[in-house]
């Protein structure tokens, strides 16, 4: 029995010590006219991808605060999780584009008055440069997107402002701020914007609330979203996690939640990264 438990495990080992690596390229970069100066990228390209003809499904991983396009690469450690998720058969080969939300102004969303348009430039500049200078399958059912607090803040806007282009969406200890309008002057505050108008300041708040966008969207638009959002019991953002899961609940949007013993730190991120490559892979795989 022990001989055939052995044998049984070098079975499973095998595959992961003896498969291809994937690679990661972490200084790309593009010229953006809507902002006016580079944006550096990174990209994770799935072991086969240089010996193969065939075009890939794309999973968009967004940094936290403080980070850049590195994040995932050097503290998330991408390359290792992706390369053995592929290998052992829980995750299926994609590419995995990792954008710098850092320089300049840091986040993911245009500012109020749109004089920094972040989010209008991924959206008409980086999406469709990386999905033609990457063998990508450009359909919504071969498109995620994936991120940790501000990050994470971001795959919540992103896949709410454009449900028909993401089948999927996990969020990691996201940052859903602002829970509510009474907020917004201590959000606008952190992140030095100043609003013109109260008109505006609640335009911007009802664009810019995970809390308020669910409420306010159709239920077939959230529901043609995936959604898996996961924040660890000790993570100061529970509470817009837990509200987000609640609004979903009430409109009764499927979708996965998960609290995990955890706090806000890589640790817990790195363990939820196998899960979420899992996650989107079913739906690609649909």
């Amino acid at each position: 029995m022990r001989k055939l438990a052995l044998f049984s495990s070098l079975i499973m080992i095998f595959p992961v010590l003896f498969a291809q690596h994937g690679k990661v390229y972490d200084n790309l970069s593009l010229e953006s006219d809507i902002l006016g100066m580079q944006r550096k990228y990174a990209v994770y390209l799935p072991p086969d991808y240089e010996t193969s003809e065939r075009s890939y499904p794309v999973l968009y991983l967004l940094h936290g605060g403080g980070d850049d396009q590195t994040g995932w690469i050097q503290f998330g450690e991408v390359l290792r999780i992706a390369d053995v998720a592929i290998a052992n058969g829980t995750a299926t080969a994609m590419i995995i584009v990792m954008p710098d939300a850092n320089e300049g102004k840091r986040g993911c969303f245009n500012d109020i008055r749109g004089e920094w348009r972040y989010e209008d430039f991924f959206f008409e500049e980086f999406l469709p440069f990386v999905e033609k200078q990457y063998r990508i399958k450009g359909e919504k059912h071969y498109r995620a997107v994936a991120g940790l607090s501000m990050g994470g803040g971001g795959t919540f806007m992103y896949a709410l402002h454009h449900p028909e282009l993401f089948s999927s969406a996990c969020p990691l200890s996201a940052n859903c701020d602002p829970l509510t309008l009474d907020d917004m002057d201590r959000y606008l505050e952190r992140r030095e914007m100043t609003a013109d108008s109260e008109e505006q300041k609640e335009a911007y708040f009802r664009q810019h609330s995970a809390l308020a966008l669910i409420n306010d969207m159709p239920a077939e638009e959230l529901k043609s979203v995936r959604w898996y959002i996961d924040c660890g019991d000790d993570d100061s953002l529970y509470e817009g996690n837990s509200l987000v899961h609640i609004a979903l609940r009430k409109k009764e949007i499927p979708h996965e939640f998960r609290i995990r013993d955890g706090a806000h730190n890589w640790t817990y991120w790195r363990e939820s990264l196998p899960a979420v490559l899992s996650f989107v892979s079913a739906r690609f795989h649909q």
